[in-house]
């Protein structure tokens, strides 16, 4: 299948390749935007025919085979119509809008069918994503930009995805928990289409599918689609690198219109997820230096490559800063860059040792052996593989800057960069793949017709192997969770309850909350471990579960501090007197307390462990029942724990 050529290419000389951008500005934008829409009716379409298919309970396999299946036959249909020769006869329109919805729909199959048994997505409701579900549920209950856990705190974590998620959930007339998984979902599908719109720039048509395509399957290889809100700035990464390399070379008078989408892809990383924003501006400043030392060397005098470039540089800095604003302009005028922040002291195995993706031990390695092997061969003639080795060699230089940064006790959490890495490489490996098919095709040219189709064969089955192996490996522990958390009903998807697990709690504490309070959960201000009744209800926190998501402004020690206060209070109304005239206002209105075998009420208060492998210890702060002895306190037990309302 011959994709339509776009005018770049109509104009470039024959045998010649044309220069990028290779889409003008108002074809690039009708594309983004068609192939946008049409993604989300795509991928919407099919979850709501998978969500119409008899549920099933987990514990079986029919999830894993229906999502063989379909991915299986998308993967055959995407490569096979490739080689299909009758299509090319087809409009061009309808030749581009095919490859969109394959590229939907494939992501969005595989996805909505191995997690037909849940409602959860990737992950459950535990560990990461019991941060991202209350993230969501707060944005679904107010159309501000407002911190998880705090109320009246500007947002520390960017919201701007979240707060997108927040307006779907409204329009679906869902809780922020319950839109999370279909949200997700349409995530890792809008990825993978406008991956394909913006190599489109700076590739043919076909190579440009190809690259999607191995971003798409590197997504579930690295479990980079679990992270649904840093996967579009990983995947968009390498097409907007190699623009804004091609740009940043070019001597005549480029056009102003790349550098603003370069912008824009900044500032979409400064509203969605901070490392990519540094990572990204580190990047296009190496480019920019490099760019002109080459030119210096090339004869060019120093002065004018400052003038052609600086403007390109500020252009790009300036665009992206405005737009990053739009989530941290509150957040700084509160004063927050200043406070103590935990976020980055964290060392897991992932940021301790260099990632080595390329081990040739399963069929991604190869590939991304492949990809290494082509651009460090091909990097002085070829500006893809340039940019692709230089955004690798970016990671590591981030993996050793994150180890150097334990100086100040603190990392740059390396390990969040793995992903990167792999996308990467594994579309380095499409390029080098492609030329040594286009060597041997013009070798044996008598060859080429079964060449081509032995080509086809083999990245159909290498693709259903990169997407069965990672479903079955860096998949199935998040898919695991995903069929065993709790629901706020306080049963898991498979309809058990075992009374033991606090989850198995959650439905209670919810209604005897809702029962002892106002009615309205956004009026609620509790201090509680139990992080399931804030997945499910917009309550606000006293105190967050744990330093690493604790906003800064937030003061996480000093209201540490002051819940240790309380507990050593001597009587209920001495008690209820910090509470009210403290430092940190407004008071709690709900105490949810674990009740231990004496009777004694207790709740658990994390503290930094950085650099050790477990990142948290909690410290237990214990309540006398006696405290709570008075009309200013109503409580009511609720399995192992006690609910105490205030008065």
């Amino acid at each position: 299948m011959d994709l339509p050529v776009t005018r770049a290419e109509e104009a470039a000389p024959s045998g010649r390749r044309p220069s990028p951008p290779l889409l003008g500005p108002g074809r690039f934008t009708a594309e983004l935007v068609l192939a946008g829409l049409l993604t989300v009716l795509v991928s919407l379409a099919i979850q709501f025919g998978v969500n119409r298919l008899p549920t099933l309970l987990p514990g079986t396999n029919v999830p894993a085979a229906l999502m063989a299946l379909a991915g299986g036959v998308l993967l055959v249909l995407t490569f096979g119509l490739l080689r299909y020769a009758p299509l090319q006869r087809w409009p061009g329109w309808l030749r581009l809008a095919g490859v969109w919805t394959l590229l939907a729909a494939l992501p969005t199959a595989v996805l909505a069918l191995r997690l037909q048994t849940t409602r959860f997505f990737l992950g459950g409701s535990s560990v990461d994503n019991s941060f991202r579900l209350r993230y969501f549920e707060r944005m679904a209950s107010s159309a501000g930009l407002n911190d998880m856990n705090y109320q009246g705190v500007a947002p520390y974590y960017p919201g701007g995805w979240f707060w997108l998620g927040g307006r779907f959930a409204n329009l679906a007339g869902l809780q922020g928990w319950e839109a999370y998984k279909p949200y997700s979902i349409l995530w890792a599908s809008l990825s993978a289409v406008l991956a394909f719109v913006l190599w489109s720039l700076v590739v043919r048509r076909r190579t440009a599918l190809l690259a999607s395509m191995a971003t798409l399957l590197a997504g579930f290889v690295t479990s980079g689609v679990e992270e649904p809100y840093a996967w579009p700035t990983t995947a968009w990464l390498p097409p907007i690198a190699v623009l804004t390399w091609t740009q940043l070379r070019r001597r005549d008078r480029a056009p102003w219109w790349p550098f603003v989408l370069v912008a824009v892809y900044l500032g979409a990383c400064a509203v969605t997820y901070t490392l990519h924003l540094g990572f990204g501006a580190l990047l296009v400043v190496l480019f920019t230096v490099l760019a002109g030392v080459l030119a210096v060397r090339e004869g060019e005098r120093a002065g004018s490559v400052v003038r052609r470039l600086l403007p390109r540089l500020v252009l790009v800095g300036a665009l992206s800063a405005v737009l990053a604003l739009v989530v941290w302009a509150p957040f700084i005028l509160q004063g927050g860059l200043g406070e103590d922040n935990a976020a980055a002291r964290f060392l897991p195995s992932g940021s301790a040792y260099l990632p080595i993706p390329f081990v040739p031990d399963s069929a991604f390695g190869l590939l991304c052996l492949a990809g290494l092997v082509w651009s460090v061969l091909r990097a002085r003639r070829s500006p893809v593989a340039f940019v692709l080795l230089t955004c690798a060699a970016l990671v590591y230089a981030w993996f050793a800057l994150s180890t150097m940064a334990l100086a100040m006790n603190t990392t740059l959490l390396a390990f969040r960069f793995l992903a990167t890495l792999s996308v990467v490489l594994a579309v380095a490996g499409v390029f080098g793949t492609l030329e040594l098919l286009g060597y041997v095709v013009r070798t044996w040219r008598q060859w080429r017709r079964p060449v081509l189709a032995l080509a086809v064969v083999l990245a159909s089955l290498g693709s259903i192997a990169l997407l069965q192996d990672g479903m079955r490996g860096s998949l199935s522990k998040v898919i695991e969770r995903a069929e065993t958390d709790y629901y706020p009903s306080g049963h898991t998807p498979s309809r058990t309850r075992d009374v033991s697990d606090p989850g198995a709690w959650t439905g209670a504490l919810i209604r005897t909350i809702d029962r002892l309070g106002t009615g309205e959960p956004t009026d609620e201000i509790l201090l509680s471990e139990h992080s399931q009744v804030m997945i499910f209800r917009p309550y606000w926190g006293f105190h967050e579960l744990t330093p690493h998501y604790a906003n800064p402004l937030g003061r996480y020690k000093a209201r540490s501090a002051e819940v240790r206060t309380w507990a050593a209070s001597t009587s209920p109304d001495q008690l209820w007197t910090r509470m009210h005239d403290g430092p940190f206002e407004p008071a709690p209105t709900m105490l949810v307390l674990r009740r231990e075998p004496d009777g004694s009420l207790r709740y658990t208060i994390k503290y930094d462990t950085f650099p050790r492998k477990i990142p948290v210890a909690g410290d237990p702060v214990t309540f006398d029942p006696a405290l709570f002895d008075s009309p200013r306190f109503e409580r009511r037990d609720v399995g192992p724990y006690t609910v105490i309302a205030l008065r």
